[in-house]
């Protein structure tokens, strides 16, 4: 292959890589055995939560959803809370989405609370 041609590739992969790593969408896995009906991001010096960004649709324990948010400036903290269809809430504060492309949610019985692991 001529040089001339693989720089521009090059130099295209690796801008895609830095994008990605300055993303702060993620997948929101949900293993609590409950169902989220609403889940909201905000910045974290933010005192409004904003709309819920599922919208009309729910996530069933065992599914998976993309979240994709309007996140400009290359912030990548966030704070995150999901409320269920019982009405029961969870809430993370300043949670480096940037790091982590998947962020799983799982019942802590024994602690009676939502934890949230990054991956």
């Amino acid at each position: 292959m001529n040089i001339a041609k693989l720089l521009p590739m090059t130099a295209a992969l690796l801008f895609a890589a830095s994008a990605f790593a300055n993303d702060a969408d993620f997948v929101l896995k949900n293993k609590t055995g409950y169902q989220i009906d609403e889940v909201y991001i905000s910045l974290p010096s933010s005192k409004n939560w904003g709309p819920d960004i599922m919208g009309t649709h729910s996530l069933g324990d065992g599914e998976k959803v993309k979240i994709t948010f309007p996140h400009g400036n290359g912030a990548c903290k966030f704070d995150i809370k999901v409320k269920y269809n019982d009405g029961d809430a969870s809430e993370w504060s300043a949670v480096d989405l940037c790091e982590y492309e998947t962020i799983t949610l799982y019942w802590d019985k024994k602690a009676q609370q939502t934890r949230a692991v990054g991956e």
